[in-house]
């Protein structure tokens, strides 16, 4: 079995990250999740490598992590909570950005870092679902924002 309930929590490997979302190298920014209470939060890791391909542009002689993907990683944690919360009713459907609100990056995130991702479901209507997201490293908090996400078939 390579998901692991305990108490309530759901860890999910990368394999089954990838079954969830449809994100792959180099855009795949969510390695594990390490705790999932469905319909509520999700706590996921990024390990951030000097190998990541957005490092040869941003910058090559002092390398950070795009923001825009700090929290593009957030979302694809959501997408696995939702696809989680969901269960059956999320085959053929995928997470589509709407809106990100209230975004700030208060550390750059190195080659070397380990992100932990924080998200939280604020609510839901029907097919949109608003979020609270928070990254952190070595737990400083390095971005925070609050975005929300429609649910679509794939077709």
């Amino acid at each position: 079995m390579t998901e692991t309930q305990i108490n309530h929590e759901t860890v999910v490997n990368i394999g089954d990250i990838m079954k969830i979302i449809p994100h792959r190298y180099p855009f795949l920014l969510v390695d594990r999740v390490i705790n999932l209470i469905p319909d509520k939060s999700v706590i996921a890791i990024k390990n951030v490598s000097i190998n990541e391909e957005f490092f040869q542009g941003h910058f090559p002689s002092k390398p950070v992590m795009p923001g825009v993907l700090i929290i593009e990683s957030m979302a694809q944690s959501a997408a696995v909570l939702v696809s989680k919360t969901l269960g059956i009713d999320a085959q053929g459907k995928i997470v589509y950005f709407m809106t990100i609100d209230n975004t700030r990056f208060r550390s750059p995130v190195v080659p070397g870092d380990q992100l932990k991702l924080e998200v939280y479901k604020v609510r839901q209507r029907k097919n949109v679902w608003k979020f609270d997201g928070k990254a952190f490293v070595d737990r400083v908090l390095v971005a925070e924002g609050s975005f929300s996400a429609m649910i679509v078939d794939l077709v």
